[in-house]
């Protein structure tokens, strides 16, 4: 059932970003949803207030650029005398061994960091992290500050 609102919310969100954010939409997507097809059926039962608290989601949404906490996988972390260097290097070999998924290379004092992906989720980071350890054994889970924006990418 959680899963299920995520993947409303996520849906909702994504129609957001990119102009949908008509009531009447949202209630065709609903009727969509709830139509059967020959080897399944989809009952849609709404509990109290959800159709009010999406509506407000959708317009706390507005903006790609609002912000929420996400995951991604840090590939690097170090600050060493060589520690910029290697976050080069572990970048470019991130992105030679996983094409397409976005990577970060950033300086906060004193570390460098490397992070790879955007996820709203931990259970899809994890999903990447498991390929991502054959080839970076230290990676590991993070909770990042990311926008709709990095999401959609």
């Amino acid at each position: 059932m959680k899963k299920l609102i995520f993947l409303l919310f996520f849906v909702v969100s994504t129609l957001v970003a990119i102009g949908t954010t008509r009531a009447q939409q949202f209630d065709a997507f609903k009727s969509r949803l709830e139509q059967p097809t020959p080897t399944s059926s989809v009952t849609l039962v709404e509990h109290g207030d959800a159709s009010e608290v999406i509506r407000a989601s959708v317009t706390s949404l507005k903006s790609r650029h609002s912000r929420f906490q996400g995951y991604r996988i840090g590939v690097f972390f170090d600050n060493g005398s060589e520690a910029r260097g290697k976050a080069v290097a572990a970048k470019s070999s991130f992105e030679e061994h996983f094409k397409g998924i976005p990577v970060y290379l950033r300086y906060e004092t004193p570390y460098f960091k490397v992070s790879a992906g955007n996820f709203a989720t931990s259970e899809e980071a994890i999903i990447l992290l498991e390929r991502v350890r054959e080839h970076f054994p230290d990676a590991y889970l993070m909770r990042e500050e990311m926008t709709l924006a990095d999401v959609l990418r």
